[in-house]
């Protein structure tokens, strides 16, 4: 077979393989050369008609598209959507897990009721001043400085370009905050040591107020200002953390019902193939974790956008919905502002990889989330409320939305890609999923999961998320993950930087 048709109804189909004009392929002769990944159109499509695909419409021919036409970026026009909304008309039952078969995993029970996946020691910074502080006090914890605690997983620094230049509210500063306060509080950490400068707008003092945080043996602050400077808040700061260590060592993995895993739903670098391989079976997997009363994160809200009207049917209440379409909206008027638009999304990577316009991204990335009920939409960074299927906002931009994800609580992240990514994340480890074979072979150091086996014929959606499910538990339990092998993810907390910078 020659190309993949979704849906009956659609009228663009995806080349299985590099096709070449004048071949007739299932009755259809190619009047252009279509690339592995790109789409043909199935019949001729008059200027204005929609272009349909997984039967909805992913945009609109430009001119028009004759029969065995490659259609693409030059041929088809973005337009907004204009969705009739609808509420909660697609509740699924969250399937019912007896007692006797609930999965568990070793985590870490933390003295507030939370269950970590791993335990590091963070040197979080309130503002880019103190970055370099942070950096240098967690560069002093070497392999060798921690081989007599082996219950810690290392100390990271989390550093950032924002914290000051800001305005001292609205929305980026409590988005700010939110992330602060996230990681400070994150079950991934069994200690804290907090490094300011002293005179910055994102005050650690506020923090502390605002949210309830109290000093201890494990959770510290300190600013440069007060410190009396940049070598003595170094040696102070390894002075904290040195003490910290033999304590956070004391943890030890148990065994912890799956309930208490939060999980990262991500992509990037999509391609083609991801709403048909990796994005459905990874909602597969979340399925089977909701079902064991665990909770599933989507996020990157300029990636649903024409797709926003499948999850507003799975809404649990009316309010839940609408709060979505909110978060649809601002959007709009944010890239209005900026003299852009939402179309702007695909990257020149993603179209490259066959994706035309952000409508059909969006509904390839929506699979992610799986089809139980939609229980709460969050700030970004917000903590989570509800188990179940969540959605957070956040731009599209990988580590700003796992850095949120990540503040609202998620331990594990899983990250779907079909251009090839290299992302790993601290403190909550990021298992990778292929969506062809092809990316699988060339970056096996990467790629945890090869889900492209789902287009080869060689596995069903349901078994690459049966082995995506037991993936997590077992990375969650302390398996590295490849990126974690790698030694990534000292550099990709970014939070999402909202405003003016004054």
């Amino acid at each position: 077979m020659g190309f993949l048709r979704l849906d009956t109804t659609d009228n663009v189909a995806t080349a299985l393989e590099n096709l070449s004009a004048g071949q007739t392929v299932e009755g259809v002769t190619l009047v252009d050369d279509i690339a592995r990944g790109h789409k043909l159109a199935l019949s001729a499509v008059p200027q204005g008609a929609a272009l349909r695909k997984y039967a909805q419409i992913i945009g609109y021919a430009a001119a028009p598209i004759v029969a065995g036409s490659h259609v693409h970026t030059h041929n088809v026009e973005f337009r907004a959507t204009e969705a009739a909304y609808e509420f909660g008309t697609d509740l699924r039952p969250v399937p019912q897990v007896a007692d006797t078969k609930r999965d568990s995993f070793m985590g870490y029970r933390r003295d507030n009721g939370q269950i970590g996946t791993r335990n590091y020691i963070a040197v979080l910074t309130s503002v880019n001043c103190s970055a370099s502080a942070a950096r240098r006090i967690a560069a002093h914890f070497t392999p060798e400085r921690l081989a007599d605690y082996p219950n810690v997983d290392g100390v990271v620094a989390y550093v950032h370009g924002t914290g000051c230049g800001m305005a001292g509210d609205g929305e980026g500063f409590e988005a700010l905050q939110r992330v602060m306060w996230g990681f400070a509080r994150h079950p991934n950490h069994g200690g804290v040591l907090m490094v300011g400068l002293g005179c910055e707008m994102n005050q650690i003092d506020w923090l502390l107020e605002a949210w309830g945080l109290k000093h201890g043996p494990l959770f510290q602050t300190m600013n440069i200002q007060n410190v009396a400077g940049f070598a003595r808040t170094v040696e102070a700061g390894i002075e904290k953390v040195t003490a910290m260590l033999p304590l956070a060592n004391q943890a030890r993995r148990e065994p912890c019902p799956v309930s208490a895993i939060t999980l990262a739903l991500q992509c990037g670098g999509s391609d083609a193939w991801s709403g048909v391989t990796a994005n459905p079976a990874l909602g597969y997997a979340c399925d089977l974790l909701v079902a064991q009363g665990g909770t599933g994160v989507l996020a990157e809200t300029p990636e649903i956008y024409g797709a926003e009207h499948l999850l507003t049917r799975r809404a649990a209440d009316r309010d839940t919905g609408e709060r979505l379409i909110g978060l649809i909206n601002w959007w709009d008027a944010y890239t209005a502002r900026s003299g852009g638009s939402m179309d702007n999304n695909p990257s020149p990577g993603n179209k490259a990889g066959g994706l035309t316009t952000i409508l059909e991204k969006s509904l390839g990335a929506a699979a992610k989330g799986g089809t139980t009920p939609l229980v709460d939409v969050l700030k970004y960074g917000e903590p989570v409320r509800k188990a179940g299927f969540n959605f957070m906002d956040s731009p599209g931009y990988d580590p700003a939305s796992v850095t949120g994800q990540m503040a609202s609580g998620c331990n594990m992240v899983v990250f779907t890609t079909g251009r090839g990514s290299a992302y790993g994340s601290k403190p909550a480890p990021t298992i990778k999923v292929a969506t062809n074979t092809r990316l699988a072979e060339r970056m096996p150091d990467d790629m945890d999961v090869n889900a492209g086996t789902i287009l080869d014929g060689a596995a069903t959606v349901e078994e690459k998320g049966r082995e995506i499910y037991e993936m997590v538990l077992r990375v969650a339990s302390g398996q590295a993950s490849k990126s974690e092998a790698q030694l990534l993810g000292d550099d990709e907390f970014v939070p999402w930087q909202i405003g003016a910078v004054m």
